[in-house]
């Protein structure tokens, strides 16, 4: 017969699998980043919707949309003031790749509605499950979504910055949506003020360190 786990050894238990997964990708090449990927997806998704009646509300409905759509604006003001400043210093470029604008900031937005849901949902929420108060486990999982930046050196102080006060928007509004809209809005912003030589076209983990590599093979290959 079998012994269902404890619920917090269960919870710790999901944390850790999940947050090891992440990091698990993040630092293996392709093309087994791919693959590993889609596992940690599968986990993480699997999980959390086996745990949505403890989660709720989850932050995909419509509570708090309303009320904290003030975030998105200021978010939106944060990144103009940015643009403007670039283009004063002369740093403002273009997002990298050939992929279409229209598709890139979807794809973006939809990545960074990912990214909150993993950090607030499976992370924040699982900490607190765990007994942690309210400080404690935001100020943790801002590290461990800092961590999983490591080792680009402007990412992981926004991320911990970012991670922190996200989370607090979250235990406020309950809503992933503008979360999200912020984030990717802050993501691009960062993405076209600063120079790639800096954050390496976002790259983090082994990404970052390989970035010269592929950078120099992607420059051969398309060399006349």
């Amino acid at each position: 017969m079998r012994i269902p786990l404890p619920p917090r050894t269960r919870d710790l238990a999901e944390l850790c699998i999940g947050y090891g997964l992440i990091l698990v990708v993040v630092w293996t090449s392709n093309p087994w980043q791919r693959i590993l990927y889609w596992v940690a997806f599968a986990f993480i998704a699997v999980t959390a919707f086996l745990r949505r009646r403890e989660t709720r509300p989850n932050g995909f409905g419509l509570k708090g949309l309303v009320p904290s759509l003030w975030i998105v604006l200021s978010a939106a003001a944060l990144a103009l003031t940015a643009v403007g400043l670039a283009h004063h210093l002369e740093t403002l470029h273009r997002l990298y790749g050939v992929i279409p604008l229209g598709t890139h900031l979807l794809g973006y937005a939809l990545w960074a509605l990912m990214q909150q849901f993993i950090l607030q949902v499976y992370v924040l929420l699982g900490l607190l499950r765990l007994g942690l108060r309210r400080t404690p486990a935001i100020l943790l999982a801002a590290v461990l979504f800092a961590t999983a930046h490591i080792p680009n050196p402007l990412l992981v102080p926004v991320t911990l910055v970012w991670g922190a006060l996200s989370c607090l928007l979250f235990l406020r509004y309950r809503n992933l949506y503008t979360l999200a809209l912020a984030h990717a809005i802050l993501g691009m912003c960062i993405a076209v003020t600063i120079p790639n030589s800096i954050h390496r076209h976002m790259r983090v983990g082994l990404g970052y360190l390989e970035y010269h590599t592929h950078h120099r093979r992607s420059t051969l290959e398309i060399a006349p």
